[in-house]
């Protein structure tokens, strides 16, 4: 599981004690959302895409669409998501724990502008069972995110 690869990353980066994890699966914003007792706004989802070949992560607020025309102005390509099975191996975490911490070299993180509504936001842990709490803040240092982008609607 890549939970074993993020607890590691953020204990590292002193934010392990902020990892939660659910006796039930956190695997879609709405299942997250309840399991944390929070609006599905403050989850932190990260989509993968592949854009010309290479893989990219998208994290947004959960109750957040990706607008096609503004990702395409963003990254000049349609937004194409990553296929389910093609996302451990691009990625380094399964779909329903796909998180932007502790991934494979070479994926780009974008912040999408939608999480700036929220002080708080919890994104997954590596696995369809955990989230950790952040501030917007401190997502954005803990995900290296090369940006932020407008790309939802």
């Amino acid at each position: 599981m890549s939970i074993e690869k993020v607890r590691p990353f953020l204990t590292e980066r002193g934010f392990g004690d902020r990892i939660r994890e659910f006796e039930v699966s956190s695997a879609t914003v709405d299942l997250a959302a309840a399991a944390l007792g929070v609006e599905p706004g403050r989850i932190a989802k990260t989509l993968s895409f592949d854009v010309r070949g290479e893989a990219v992560l998208v994290v947004a607020a959960g109750d957040k669409r990706i607008n096609n025309p503004a990702f395409k102005a963003a990254f000049g390509v349609k937004a194409t998501m990553l296929p389910h099975d093609a996302v451990p191996e691009k990625i380094g975490h399964a779909v329903g724990g796909v998180c932007p911490f502790a991934v494979k070299d070479g994926v780009r993180v974008y912040l999408d502008e939608s999480l700036k509504a929220y002080d708080v936001v919890f994104p997954a842990a590596g696995s369809s069972n955990s989230a950790v709490r952040l501030t917007v803040d401190e997502l954005e240092t803990l995900s290296g995110a090369v940006g932020w982008v407008n790309v939802c609607k």
